[in-house]
């Protein structure tokens, strides 16, 4: 076993990250510490580790440490490093997707809209919420009550008439000017302080307008803010937790059964739910509740604003916690493991809402474990497939050719493992080539011993296709990969796809309501479309990219300062007149002639 000794003798008593390689410079373990000496040394004077540490330092041969200025710098280096490297012994929350926010433009007439990704200083942002549903609902919410608009910039610097939200009054049309600037800001303001938590002052106020539009017989006015009163009243009536209170708190409770952890997130915002989401942890096994429990807080709050409280059902080190997550947040967090009252409910409601997501994912498992069983016998595959992986190819009469490959595992999608390849230096239209290239990059580097190797390779495709894979596989020393071609038949329907082998075996034909089939179906369903949306939008930007080339006054550096100054074609495509025009060198004519152009 590797000797602490020398090491440990060196080691400061300050804050920092330690990381445990093993012979082959590969990170097992990435943890943090207020004292780098005492915690790294505590690894090797216990006598009552878990197994599963036990296991981890039968393999340590190096230890690697960083410091930190403090405990909460350390925490941020920790998750940097646990998402990039992915060691092993660490437990990991995967979370495909960045949260959604709601934004409000900085536009002259501001645009209500659905947002993820960067964040621009002249846009106001309000969130994160918890999933997709919870933001569009709020935006359907805000334009019965506000009537904001909420469509694209192309489309509202064109509009002649008003359209149809504006005639179920989902929408003030301030595109032609049917309300007054200064109104529409004032509802725009309005909306900000609903999204920010401020119903009481917003009812009070509208109830003022209300009585002095009534007063001035302005009866329509009137009717207006009393029908925003009563829907902001509904509003309360069914999203708000406290009665009260603008409390901000992240509810957070973890529940364990059959051998399944799910940790639930619900986000409470100026008092109200604004809903859950269910994550469940890899390399949880063998981990306490509240080791587990810290884990996610400490990577989930990395990179996320952090409120004021967090409600736990698991008894943890509160007060340390909470010490770090107030140095990263910049302002206090209070940490509650016994909540009393109201919030014991809202405690309660999380932790239920962990166990159903856990009985829905032990059922989905159960279905897709007899589906992968059955394949694997129609298939006479070897026991313990469980990695498969399946390659497609979409173009357009050769243009903008894309090969995806989508991962299955564990029985379930694995989607922050897809990969897409944008093809190039081929015979446009070659499917074979583009599969070569497709298979080439993916495998070499897992032929090099770098990335999961699969169990089962899928080829969207017929005989061609699965030859082109089996001499690729061939050539890299991977043919003991299992390797399958599924064709789409004689009459091209979905349940009569041939499924073709590189060996001798003559293809085959399972029935339509094959567990086998349905698996396969599934996969491959998931390739074609991770292949067809890459494909339009690398062949969308290649067009764009080629309007602008092909724009009288445009020439390299003007086409790339349109590109830098909206970040892209997109950009440039949403871009109104008056923006293009700002830019440096774009005269008016020109900008209404890119504009026309575009749209």
């Amino acid at each position: 076993m590797f000797d602490p000794a020398e090491l440990l003798a060196g080691l400061p008593h300050l804050p920092g990250v330690y990381r445990m390689l093993n012979g082959v410079r590969e990170v097992l373990y990435v943890g943090k510490a207020r004292d780098l000496k005492k915690r790294v040394s505590s690894y090797f004077q216990k006598t009552q580790l878990s197994p599963r540490i036990v296991l981890m330092l039968t393999q340590v041969e190096a230890i690697e440490t960083t410091v930190t200025r403090s405990e909460a710098e350390a925490l941020l280096l920790e998750n940097n490093l646990i998402k990039g490297l992915t060691p092993k012994y660490n437990i990991l929350f995967r979370d495909d997707k960045s949260y959604p926010y709601i934004v409000l433009t900085g536009h002259a007439s501001p645009r209500l809209a659905f947002h993820r990704g960067a964040q621009q200083a002249k846009n106001q942002y309000f969130g994160p919420f918890p999933n997709s549903m919870a933001v569009r609902d709020s935006i359907h919410l805000l334009q019965k009550i506000f009537r904001l608009r909420t469509c694209e910039d192309s489309v509202f610097n064109h509009r002649s008439r008003p359209c149809l939200l504006h005639q179920i009054k989902r929408c003030s049309a301030p595109c032609v000017g049917l309300i007054p600037p200064e109104q529409y800001h004032d509802d725009v303001r309005q909306a900000a302080e609903f999204l920010a938590g401020h119903e009481q002052a917003l009812l009070e106020g509208l109830e003022r307008k209300m009585i002095a539009a009534a007063a001035a017989q302005q009866y329509e006015a009137a009717a207006l803010y009393r029908d925003q009163i009563q829907a902001l009243r509904k509003v309360q009536e069914k999203q708000f937790v406290e009665s009260g209170s603008e409390t901000e708190a992240d509810v957070v409770a973890l529940a364990a059964k059959n051998g399944l952890t799910c940790v639930n997130l619900t986000m409470i915002r100026g008092g109200r739910h604004l809903g859950d989401r269910s994550l469940f942890p890899e390399n949880a096994e063998g981990h306490t509740p509240d080791v587990i429990l810290e884990a996610f807080l400490t990577q989930h709050y990395a990179d996320k604003p952090i409120p004021p409280l967090v409600l736990l059902n698991v008894e943890l080190d509160a007060e340390a916690l909470a010490s770090i997550l107030t140095e990263q947040a910049r302002h206090p967090v209070r940490i509650v493991t016994r909540a009393i009252g109201e919030r014991r409910v809202w405690v309660n409601m999380a932790e239920k809402n962990a166990l159903l997501a856990i009985e829905q994912r032990l059922s989905q498992h159960a279905t897709q474990e007899t589906r992968l069983a059955a394949l694997i016998e129609a298939l006479g595959l070897p026991e313990g497939i469980g990695r498969i992986e399946c390659f497609d190819i979409s173009h357009t009469m050769g243009e903008a050719t894309v090969a995806s490959c989508v991962v299955y595992d564990q029985s379930t999608m694995r989607n922050s493992e897809y990969r897409r390849f944008n093809i190039s230096g081929i015979q446009p239209g070659d499917d074979y080539a583009a599969m070569r290239v497709a298979l080439t990059r993916r495998y070499q580097k897992i032929a090099a011993g770098e990335g999961k190797r699969p169990d089962l390779i899928l080829i969207d495709g017929g005989k061609g296709q699965v030859g082109i894979a089996h001499e690729v596989l061939s050539e890299l020393g991977l043919n003991e990969i299992e390797l399958v071609g599924v064709a789409k038949g004689p009459e091209r329907k979905a349940g009569m796809e041939e499924l073709i082998f590189a060996d001798a075996r003559l293809p085959i034909q399972l029935t339509p309501d094959h567990p086998g089939l349905h698996l396969i179906q599934q996969i491959r369903d998931e390739a074609h479309r991770f292949a067809i949306t890459g494909h339009r939008a690398r062949r969308g930007k290649t067009r764009m990219q080629s309007v602008l080339d092909e724009i009288e006054g445009i020439g390299p550096k003007r086409r790339q300062m349109l590109l830098t100054r909206f970040g892209g074609v997109k950009g440039v495509s949403n871009a109104s007149i008056d923006e293009l025009a700002k830019v440096e060198g774009i005269s008016q004519a020109l900008a209404e002639k890119i504009h026309a152009l575009l749209h």
